[in-house]
């Protein structure tokens, strides 16, 4: 994180130093079809006792965020109605908050009114993979809310991504693109903003890679980054394996991602990212000996 980078985050008056180093987001996926099989849920009747129990554990292990998402943005992913959305995380945000009410909630949505009742069930942060490109309503809402918020970069929808995944400099052309949408965002008054590149949105695994490498030019903008890279496909099929056996890449990447700046890990594997950012601000600032 570079020295001008902003360093804190006011979810709902508990400030996030990122100062002290980066922070840790769970992911929990209240999803039938997230493309990693771990973070599934599927019967309604299992899936508070999951949830909360999924949570605790993140918790235990150093997450500062839990993430709780509905429609899974998969590539291909088939679409789901807002309700729908709704009624998948609305229990699920209430569920954890009533047995962990200190815990930072966030949620992924790309919906403006999906947004706005998680906030008022108790959600801090938004967390919108879209970056306001598929809700015209959402960087107005999420002003209005006062909440921190999450600006990915996207091309498309989930169903259509992959085919506009074309650029001539991909760094460039996402910070460009990046760099338009938080000017909106400004201007609408919308004071915490976290970026995120958007590994696998509308990018191959050669774009990823690029991101990744040329990750400190996203310092230009200040603000914290978010990278995601947990379990995604540029790891498994670079690799030659699985979703499932995907963990020890993930951290690889993961610890890439913290070395050129990363603020925030977004994770299936708590425990693990947080032990790379143990380690990771050892060898960054650990005294001599």
């Amino acid at each position: 994180m570079s020295q001008n980078t902003k360093k804190t985050l006011n979810c709902r008056g508990r400030l996030v130093d990122l100062s002290h180093g980066p922070a840790v987001m769970g992911i929990l996926n209240v999803t039938p079809d997230s493309f990693y099989a771990g973070s599934r849920v599927g019967d309604k009747e299992v899936v508070m006792t999951e949830v909360v129990e999924r949570a605790g554990e993140m918790l235990r292990a150093g997450a500062t965020f839990l993430d709780v998402g509905g429609y899974s943005t998969r590539p291909g992913a088939p679409e789901i109605s807002p309700a729908e959305e709704t009624d998948r995380i609305l229990p699920a945000i209430e569920a954890i908050l009533r047995i962990w009410p200190d815990a930072l909630v966030s949620v992924d949505t790309f919906r403006a009114d999906v947004a706005r009742q998680a906030v008022e069930a108790g959600v801090c942060l938004v967390n919108d993979v879209a970056g306001g490109t598929l809700d015209p309503d959402m960087f107005r809402t999420v002003a209005q809310l006062g909440v921190p918020y999450v600006l990915m970069h996207m091309r498309g929808t989930p169903q259509t991504m992959q085919s506009l995944a074309k650029y001539d400099n991909v760094t460039l052309e996402v910070i460009d693109e990046l760099g338009k949408q938080l000017a909106s965002l400004r201007v609408l008054g919308q004071k915490d903003v976290i970026l995120d590149p958007g590994f696998g949105f509308a990018k191959t695994p050669a774009h990823n890679f690029t991101l990744l490498n040329q990750l400190q030019a996203f310092q230009i903008f200040n603000e914290p980054l978010l990278v995601g890279v947990s379990r995604k496909s540029t790891i498994w099929r670079t690799l030659g394996i699985t979703a499932d056996e995907a963990l020890n890449g993930t951290t690889v990447l993961n610890t890439v991602a913290l070395l050129k700046g990363a603020s925030i890990l977004r994770v299936h594997d708590v425990r693990e990212a947080v032990e790379a950012v143990t380690l990771v601000d050892h060898v960054q600032s650990g005294p001599l000996t």
